[in-house]
C-alpha cells in the first residue's frame, strides 16, 4: 500500500494533540487492538472499525462500516443489501487505496448504500464526494454542516486568507511571516475536501436513521462545528460520537473570523451535557482514539479540564488586561508550530469569550486594534 504523500504537517481542527489526566479510568473492551490501514475490526454486532491515516500532528482518523438493507433504488418492492458508511477520511491517493482494499476485503460483494457524515471538517467530508459517485449512494449530513462545507470549497473558510488574518492579528499575533503563512491557506480545505456531493440528505437533531438493526437517534452538537450529528442507539447501548467525545484528547473548540463574537465553548459544554446520562456500559465510538466505555465520567473530566482553564484566564487577566495571544502558553504547555498555533488561538478566544459574555471579564480594543481581556480590578 501507498504511503502517506508529503503533505505539509498541519494540526487539523479535530482536537488538541495532547493528552489530558483522567478524572476516571476508562474501559477500553479492544485494549490495545486497532485494525490495520486497509482492514476492519467488527466492535458490534454489524459495525466494522476502519482507521485511517492523516497527514497531520492527529494522525488518524476513525470511520465507520455498518450492515444495511435500503429499498433499491430503481427497482419498486425490492430491499437492497448493503452497507452504510460513517465518515470518509481525507481525499488523497493513500485514502483511496485504503478505500479499495477495504471494499476488497470486507463489504462482501455488497455496495455503500449511502454516506453518512458526522460534520464538514476535512477528515470526515473529504472523500465523500468520491464514495457516494463510486456507488450512486446518497449523502446525509445536517443542513449546517453541508452548507458550510459548500462555501469552504469556494474559498470562503475558516482555515486561511486575508479574513482570518485579520482576526488573528485583532487578537494579538502580530508575526508577519507567520500570519502569510496562514493568508495562503485559503486552499487549504479544497486540497482535501475537492468537491460536494450535488444533493444531500438532511439530518436533524432527535431524528432516527434506521441503519440495519440499529436506530439511531441523531443528537446535536455544537462549538467544533455548526451543527455536528452523533448518532445514539439506546436498544443497543452504542453512541458514535463524531468528534464531540473523544477519550483521551479535547476536541478543538475555536472562534473564526467569520463568527468573531461567538461562544462556541458554552455551546460545546452545552452539548456534552446532552450525553451524560448515558449508561456507563454504552459503547462509544470515537472519530480519534479507541472505543471505550464511560462517557458519563469523560465528560465530567471534560467540564473540569475547561473550568480548570477558565479559572486560569480569570487569574491571569486580574492584574493585567492580556489577548489570546498572550494567554496561549497558559493553556497550551508545549511549543506550537504556525499551523497549530491558527487552532490554538481560535481556542483562546473562545475560553475569553465565554468569560467575556458571562460577564467575568471585560473587552476593549486598544488603539492598536488588539482585544484585550481584563477582570473589572485590573
Amino acid at each position: 500500500m501507498s504511503t502517506l504523500p508529503t503533505t505539509p504537517v498541519m494540526q487539523m481542527p479535530a482536537a488538541r494533540a495532547e493528552p489530558l489526566p483522567m478524572a476516571a479510568p476508562l474501559k477500553y473492551p479492544l485494549d490495545e487492538q486497532l485494525p490495520a490501514l486497509g482492514a476492519a475490526i467488527e466492535v458490534a454486532p454489524g459495525i466494522f472499525w476502519l482507521r485511517m491515516g492523516l497527514p497531520f500532528a492527529l494522525n488518524h482518523i476513525n470511520l465507520w462500516l455498518l450492515r444495511d438493507r435500503r429499498p433499491h433504488p430503481t427497482q419498486a418492492g425490492v430491499v437492497q443489501e448493503g452497507w452504510t458508511a460513517v465518515d470518509c477520511g481525507i481525499d488523497n491517493p493513500a485514502t483511496r487505496e485504503a478505500w479499495l482494499h477495504i471494499e476488497a476485503s470486507v463489504l462482501q460483494g455488497l455496495p455503500i448504500l449511502r454516506v453518512l457524515v458526522t460534520h464538514m471538517h476535512p477528515d470526515h467530508m473529504g472523500l465523500a464526494h468520491w464514495l457516494c459517485e463510486r456507488w450512486q449512494a446518497p449523502l446525509w449530513m445536517s443542513t449546517s454542516e453541508y452548507q458550510s462545507a459548500l462555501l469552504a470549497c469556494t474559498g470562503v473558510s475558516n482555515f486561511g486568507g486575508d479574513a482570518t488574518v485579520q482576526f488573528f492579528a485583532a487578537h494579538g499575533w502580530n508575526k508577519a511571516e507567520e500570519l502569510a503563512v496562514v493568508k495562503s491557506r485559503v486552499g487549504y480545505y479544497t486540497s482535501m475536501v475537492p468537491k460536494i456531493p450535488r444533493t444531500y440528505v438532511r439530518l436533524m437533531a432527535g431524528a432516527t436513521v434506521q441503519v440495519g438493526e440499529y436506530a439511531f437517534e441523531c443528537i446535536s452538537g455544537f462549538g467544533h462545528s455548526p451543527e455536528h450529528m452523533a448518532l445514539h442507539d439506546a436498544q443497543h447501548g452504542v453512541l458514535i460520537s463524531g468528534d464531540m467525545l473523544l477519550p483521551s484528547i479535547s476536541t478543538n473548540v475555536s472562534v473564526y473570523a467569520m463568527e468573531p463574537d461567538s461562544n462556541p465553548l458554552q455551546l460545546f459544554l452545552d452539548s456534552l451535557d446532552k450525553m451524560a446520562d448515558l449508561p456507563e456500559e454504552t459503547l462509544v465510538l470515537p472519530s480519534h482514539g479507541r472505543p471505550f466505555r464511560g462517557a458519563a465520567a469523560r465528560i465530567a473530566q471534560l467540564h473540569a479540564h475547561h473550568h480548570d482553564r477558565l479559572d486560569e484566564l480569570l487569574a491571569a487577566c486580574s492584574p493585567q488586561a492580556l489577548s489570546a495571544h498572550d494567554v496561549l502558553p497558559l493553556i497550551f504547555k508545549r511549543t506550537l508550530d504556525v499551523h497549530q498555533t491558527t487552532f490554538a488561538i481560535g481556542e483562546a478566544v473562545a475560553h475569553l469569550n465565554l468569560l467575556w459574555l458571562a460577564g467575568k471579564l471585560l473587552r476593549h480594543r486598544g488603539t492598536d486594534g488588539i482585544y484585550r481581556f481584563s477582570t473589572a480590578q485590573s
